[in-house]
């Protein structure tokens, strides 16, 4: 089961969590594993079509899941996913 990594806005959702063990065999079944385990999460990362956030970054392993194959990119039980809200500021 792969390893994710919720930033510190997203936390309060996953009950204060840093990184939790996830479910799914690709990055979108671990984005609907954690809507479902964690619904404060709902909407945040993915669209109701489910697809992924446009301003939500998902990483496996420190590579963008955008130039993997995305929401379809395959995980192994020893991958790391990270996801990373964009943030605007000026």
């Amino acid at each position: 089961m792969p390893d994710v990594r919720l930033p510190t806005v997203l936390r309060s959702h996953a009950g204060g969590a840093s990184v939790v063990e996830a479910e799914g065999e690709t990055v979108g079944d671990v984005l609907a594993w954690l809507e479902s385990t964690f619904p404060g999460l709902a909407g945040q990362l993915r669209n109701t079509d489910g697809t992924a956030h446009r301003f939500v970054n998902v990483y496996v392993n420190d590579d963008d899941a955008r130039y993997l194959d995305g929401l379809d990119t395959k995980l192994t039980g020893t991958d790391e996913i990270s996801i990373l809200p964009a943030v605007a500021g000026g």
